[in-house]
């Protein structure tokens, strides 16, 4: 039987949510073992001068505790 774990980030990006979300994950997978997926809970764009210049998002990254 394995127990799994989840924690919240938020992860941000110049280009798009979609590479906030690949930067999140890269990010977590450098501290958290066995990441098995991530939920999107959230989607916000930071605004200067009329344009977007990051996306965010928050997300709960769910990962497998070891034995």
């Amino acid at each position: 039987m394995s127990v799994a774990r989840v924690t919240e980030i938020i992860s941000g990006s110049k280009k798009s949510f979609e590479k906030a979300v690949e930067n999140g994950i890269e990010r977590a997978n450098k501290t958290l073992k066995n990441v098995t997926g991530a939920w999107v809970e959230s989607q916000k764009v930071v605004v200067e001068n009329g344009e977007v210049k990051e996306y965010r998002v928050a997300m709960k990254v769910t990962f497998v505790l070891e034995d």
